[in-house]
This record gives structure tokens, sequence and C-alpha cells, in this order.
């Protein structure tokens, strides 16, 4: 997986994650926003000036004394934490 920064700020992070979908991004996402200090996260996969399909762009704004990029790590964390868990209990079954 690629990851390329599109805007870095203070409160703020947009990146643009190569080959990822819905899926991934809804899931991603959802982490982001039961993350501490996140105040929003969304994504677009078909930016109007992108003039067509593009790989997803997801926005991270933060509270002041959070780094978006530490948060996306935890989200992220929190993402490997959910699929770990998940395949246990698939394969307890």
């Amino acid at each position: 997986m690629d990851l390329r920064v599109i805007e870095s700020e203070d409160d703020e992070l947009s990146i643009e994650i190569e080959g990822e979908d819905h899926t991934f991004m809804n899931v991603l996402k959802g982490a982001l926003l039961e993350t501490s200090g996140v105040i929003a996260a969304t994504y677009d996969v078909n930016p109007e000036q992108s003039g067509g399909q593009t790989d997803p762009i997801l926005t991270i704004r933060t509270e002041t004394g959070t780094e978006p990029l530490d948060a996306l790590e935890t989200g992220a964390d929190r993402v490997s934490e959910m699929t770990t868990t998940f395949r246990d209990a698939f394969q307890a079954a």
C-alpha cells in the first residue's frame, strides 16, 4: 500500500491511499472516528477535480494538540486489531 501526502497541516492531513476501495476506507474511517482527538475523518474516491476515478483520498481533522499522523497510526492499529480479532473468532468457529 503506497501513501502520498496531498496536504499536511497542524490539525489536518489529506493522503492518497493507492489501490484501496470503499471496503477498507470505510473500516479505516470508522476506526479514526473512534480515535481520541479526531474531529472528522472522511474519504473521497472520485474528487471532482480529478476528472475521473482515483485512488481514495483520506482527510483527517484533529483537535489542537493531536497530530493527524499520530491519529492515523492509532486508527490503523485499531483496524489491525479488529481484523486479528475477527480472524481468530472465524477460525475458532
